[in-house]
């Protein structure tokens, strides 16, 4: 279409999954309990990591982070879906879009780096322990967390002005959300300049951080198998476990949205890809660190054992 037949946006219209009618209520229903689940389960992760002693340290001040990026992300896009799923007119204004674009995309690359930083954590915990509590000591800790963010939100703010500066040709986002990939589609002319820069990004937040983890699991892996006891290795592990199982899920979807061959038209796997890597993968989070971490269980029934006995008295 020529870049001057365009007629300025006021809305968007978001379709996603809206040649599915039957499903409409079905998805409302799993959507609104997937979100009560996320809101709950990285409440309570935050909240345990606040109240007891012993789980002021590095790695539960990053979980921390991560779940409450999680709650913001989910809290950026959910409410807006559940209303459209039970909705005709399935639209959400010019700023609406542009601020939900802004706070996804950018909580999303700031989660790529974040994981990476809490891989870098758990590489000093287990190669250099006697040195752990100096090297990541609580300065540290608060510039690379703010640096997280801060790189995630520069990027996504270049990235969504620059498409939403753009003439549009169409305003029918095929998509549940404002997401850049369905909206660069609806651009009329050149968007070679986008693409560039998205692409600099996918490598900025999606390869080179998960190349330092991967580097950080070889190291860790190494060091592990060194150790003479089985018990040692085993606990070793264990404080690994959580956050390579949250990697292989946060990556696997985001890899596939980000890195594969873009088509003109949005495919129903692309759809589905995206609810599960907005909505499943923050949902899956607290329950994985909660069933694979023995201090975060036992923090748990320290507070809960607290509040009994306070109300007892």
């Amino acid at each position: 279409m020529d870049k001057q037949n365009y007629t300025p946006v006021t809305e968007f219209f978001l379709v996603g999954l809206s040649h599915y009618p039957g499903l409409q209520v079905s998805l409302y229903v799993l959507c609104l309990m997937i979100y009560l689940v996320i809101l709950l389960g990285n409440s309570i992760l935050i909240i345990i990591s606040i109240l007891d002693p012993c789980l002021h340290t590095p790695m539960y001040f990053f979980l921390g982070n991560l779940s409450f990026l999680d709650i913001c992300y989910t809290s950026s896009s959910i409410p807006q879906m559940l209303v459209n799923f039970v909705s005709e007119r399935k639209s959400i204004s010019f700023t609406g879009c542009t601020l939900q674009m802004v706070i996804s995309l950018g909580l999303g690359c700031t989660e790529c780096v974040l994981l990476a930083v809490m891989a870098f954590d758990r590489y000093v915990a287990i190669c250099n322990p006697l040195r752990y509590t100096i090297i990541m000591n609580k300065g540290l800790c608060i510039q690379m967390a703010t640096w997280t963010w801060v790189l995630g939100f520069l990027y996504s703010l270049l990235l969504t002005l620059l498409a939403m500066m753009r003439p549009f040709c169409d305003n029918i986002i095929d998509h549940l959300t404002c997401e850049i990939l369905a909206l660069l589609k609806l651009i009329c002319g050149d968007i070679s300049l986008n693409v560039f820069i998205m692409t600099v990004g996918n490598f900025g937040f999606l390869v080179t951080p998960l190349l330092l983890i991967f580097f950080s699991y070889v190291f860790i892996l190494s060091t592990i198998l060194r150790i003479n006891s089985s018990e040692g290795r085993k606990k070793a592990f264990s404080t690994c476990s959580a956050h390579l199982t949250v990697v292989i899920l946060f990556y696997g979807s985001a890899l596939f949205m980000y890195m594969k061959p873009q088509s003109k038209d949005t495919k129903t796997s692309d759809e589905l890809i995206g609810l599960s890597y907005g909505i499943v993968t923050p949902m899956l989070n607290p329950i994985i660190y909660s069933l694979r971490n023995k201090e975060v269980k036992q923090g748990v029934e320290k507070v809960l054992t607290r509040k009994l006995y306070l109300r007892k008295i």
